[in-house]
């Protein structure tokens, strides 16, 4: 596993992925619950294979998703970082701010927690310019998430997902932007 940076909040560390987070992470990825705004669960392989790509992730940009840990808690919750989408859009290249956590760890605001920290070594420290997130309209809990962030949303901004085919559920999706100015202006 590639060195992340480790990042620290109030209850929760983000640190790099390591060998045992793999079971947890599959297990989170084979629950419908978790997966209900995207094309489906994943087998093992799949998880597998998406961990090897935050590695990969983490070595060639720096940052990437973290693994969450509430210590005392829980060792890997899930996941919240920053990613270069993998399509092209228009509004690519980019790099969004994403998380993904086991359903018994949601009510308790991780997602907010880390993603605001995950922004912030965005902003500070890898000199973004601008961070979006983005999802299918129904997934308002992660909207929710962006808009207590600071992201605002624009529906001239709103896409197909090219991953998806035309007529899939999720295809469509909102986009949630945030310019470096606007964060540090409210920070």
């Amino acid at each position: 596993m590639t060195a992340a940076p480790t990042l620290r909040t109030e209850r929760l560390v983000l640190r790099g992925w390591r060998p045992p987070d793999r079971d947890a992470y599959a297990a989170m990825n084979a629950d419908p619950r978790v997966m209900e705004h995207f094309p489906g669960t994943m087998t093992r392989a799949e998880s597998d294979a998406h961990a090897d790509r935050i590695d990969a992730h983490f070595a060639q940009h720096g940052f990437g998703l973290w693994a969450v840990e509430a210590p005392g808690e829980v060792e890997f919750a899930g996941f919240v970082g920053l990613a270069v989408p993998r399509f092209e859009a228009h509004f690519t290249p980019a790099v969004e701010v994403g998380w993904r956590l086991a359903a018994e760890w949601w009510g308790r605001g991780y997602a907010t927690e880390a993603a605001r920290e995950a922004v912030r070594f965005g902003f500070t420290e890898a000199r973004l310019a601008e961070i979006v997130s983005f999802t299918a309209p129904v997934n308002e809990p992660s909207r929710a998430v962006m808009r207590r962030i600071g992201m605002t949303h624009n529906p001239a901004d709103d896409f197909d997902h090219p991953a998806l085919p035309p007529g899939h559920r999720l295809r469509r999706h909102v986009l949630y932007r945030l310019p470096r100015e606007r964060w540090a202006a409210s920070s």
